[in-house]
C-alpha cells in the first residue's frame, strides 16, 4: 500500500487543503493519504480557531484516510521545530513512502539545494550568519542575506520569503538529517498568498477566512449585549460557500458559538496570570524565551491588556511578532526547554495519537499497526507501552487539550469535555 503523508494545521479546512489533498494522491500514486495535524495550538503561536476533533472530521470526510496528532510541543514550535516534529513522526510510522507539501513556487529542485545548505551549514555560510545576527537581523533575514551571499544567487535566496517555501524547505531538512527514504513533492498554492487578508475566488487563504468568522471588515455588527446576531452568520457562511468543502460549511453552522471561534485573546487572563509572579530565570525556562525576552515581558507585564496587544508591545527588530506568540504560548503550556531536550535526545516520538480514520480505509491502520516503531494510541487509557520520557509528553499534549476546552467551556457556557472523554473521529 502507496501512502503519501501530508502535514498540517486545517485551521481552518478550505478548498486549497482538499486540492493540496487531492493533487498530493495524484503526484504520488499513493492509495491513501495520511494527515498528521496539529492539535489545538498551531504554529503560529495561537489556538486553533476551531477544536482539532472537528477539523479531523472534516479532513476524513474530505478525503483524507486517517489523522495523526503532531504533539504540541512541535506543533507550536518554530518551523524547524515543526517540520522536524512531523517527518520524523511519518519516519517512525514506518508506511509513509511519500509526502507532499505546499509552496509559493514551482521548483522543487531549487528548495532542495537550498535545504542541502542549511543542513549542512558550510563554514562561509556559518560566518555570514553570524555576522548578520550580531547586526542586529532577525534570524529569518539573517539567514536570507547569508544563503545569498554564500550561494552569489539572489533569485534562489528570495525563494526564503515566503512562508510555505520556508515550511517546504524545513521539511527537505528534516528528510535530510534524518537520511530518509521518504520522496519529496510539491504542489504550487493557486490564487491566494499565504498572508492574504482577501478572499479570492475558489481558494483563499485560511487567514482570509479567519478573519471573516471573526466578523471583522464591513460585515462586522455586533449587538449590545456582545452577541453576534443569526443573519451575520448566515451572510457570512453564504461567502463562504465557494471557499470550503460543503460538509465544512454545515459545522461551522452547527458549531457556531458552542465550539468556536477560539482566539489568542481568550486566554488573556490565563496567561497574564502566569506573567504575575514570573522572573527572568523562570521564564527563560520556556522554550523560545530568550533573557531578552524574559527581560522585556517584565518591563511591560504592568502594561498587559491582551495577548494580541502584548505581542505588539514586545516585538523589536530582532523579536518577531509570531515568535513572541510561540513563546508566550510555550509559557501558557508550560512547555520548558529541559523537557524539548530530553524528547529531542529521545527519538522525538514515543506514540502516535490517532484522531481519526475513515472506516472504508481499514489498510491503512493495518500498515501502521505492522510497521509503527511506536505504539498507536487509539485511547488516552492505553498507554502501558509508552515509556518515559514520552508519558510527560501526553501528559503535555492532554494539559494543553484541556486548556482549550476550558476556555471553549467558559466563553461559550457548553459543558466540559474532558481530552479522556473524546474518542476517535470515525466516518
Amino acid at each position: 500500500m502507496k501512502i503519501v503523508g501530508l502535514i498540517t494545521e486545517y485551521n481552518p479546512f478550505h478548498n486549497g487543503h482538499k486540492y493540496h489533498m487531492e493533487q498530493a494522491l495524484e503526484l504520488t500514486g499513493a492509495d491513501a493519504a495520511l494527515v498528521v495535524m496539529s492539535g489545538n495550538f498551531v504554529q503560529r503561536g495561537t489556538p486553533a480557531i476551531m477544536p482539532k476533533h472537528l477539523r479531523t472530521e472534516i479532513a476524513l470526510k474530505s478525503g483524507a484516510a486517517a489523522v495523526i496528532e503532531l504533539p504540541v510541543c512541535y506543533a507550536s514550535g518554530s518551523a524547524e521545530y515543526f517540520a522536524l516534529g512531523a517527518v520524523s513522526l511519518f519516519e517512525q510510522l514506518g508506511c509513509v513512502n511519500s509526502i507532499c507539501f505546499g509552496t509559493e513556487c514551482k521548483n522543487l529542485n531549487a528548495l532542495e539545494e537550498i535545504a542541502r545548505i542549511l543542513h549542512e551549514e558550510p563554514e562561509p555560510y556559518r560566518q555570514s550568519l553570524k555576522v548578520h545576527m550580531k547586526s542586529g537581523l532577525s534570524f529569518p533575514y539573517a539567514r536570507q542575506r547569508a544563503l545569498e551571499e554564500y550561494t552569489k544567487d539572489t533569485a534562489l535566496s528570495s525563494y526564503m520569503e515566503k512562508p510555505n517555501n520556508i515550511l517546504g524547505i524545513e521539511y527537505l531538512k528534516a528528510l535530510y538529517r534524518l537520511e530518509s527514504s521518504i520522496i519529496p513533492y510539491s504542489v504550487q498554492r493557486k490564487e491566494s498568498n499565504y498572508h492574504d487578508t482577501h478572499l479570492c475566488e475558489t481558494y483563499s487563504s485560511a487567514s482570509a477566512i479567519r478573519k471573516l468568522l471573526a466578523f471583522s471588515g464591513n460585515a462586522v455588527h455586533m449587538e449590545s449585549d456582545g452577541m453576534y446576531d443569526e443573519p451575520i452568520l448566515s451572510d457570512i457562511l453564504t461567502r463562504l460557500e465557494e471557499q470550503v468543502p460543503p460538509i465544512c460549511i454545515r459545522l461551522l453552522e452547527e458549531t457556531h458559538r458552542t465550539r468556536y471561534p477560539v482566539y489568542a485573546n481568550d486566554f488573556s487572563l490565563i496567561l497574564k496570570y502566569r506573567l504575575l509572579s514570573a522572573t527572568p530565570q523562570w521564564l527563560m525556562s520556556f522554550v523560545d524565551v530568550t533573557e531578552d525576552l524574559a527581560n522585556r515581558i517584565l518591563k511591560y507585564r504592568n502594561d498587559f491588556i491582551s495577548f494580541d496587544q502584548f505581542c505588539d508591545l514586545l516585538k523589536t527588530r530582532q523579536l518577531t511578532y509570531t515568535r513572541i506568540s510561540r513563546a508566550l504560548l510555550h509559557i501558557l503550556l508550560d512547555i520548558r526547554k529541559k523537557d524539548m531536550d530530553m524528547w529531542m535526545s529521545a527519538d522525538m516520538h514515543g506514540y502516535a495519537r490517532v484522531l481519526g480514520f475513515r472506516k472504508d480505509s481499514a489498510g491503512i491502520l493495518t500498515a501502521l499497526k505492522e510497521k509503527s516503531s511506536v505504539p498507536l494510541l487509539t485511547k488516552l487509557s492505553y498507554t502501558d507501552q509508552i515509556e518515559e520520557p514520552f508519558l510527560s509528553m501526553l501528559e503535555c499534549d492532554i494539559f494543553a487539550s484541556n486548556l482549550y476546552e476550558t476556555v471553549v467551556t467558559e466563553k461559550f457556557k457548553t459543558p466540559f469535555i474532558n481530552e479522556y472523554e473524546h474518542s476517535v473521529v470515525r466516518v
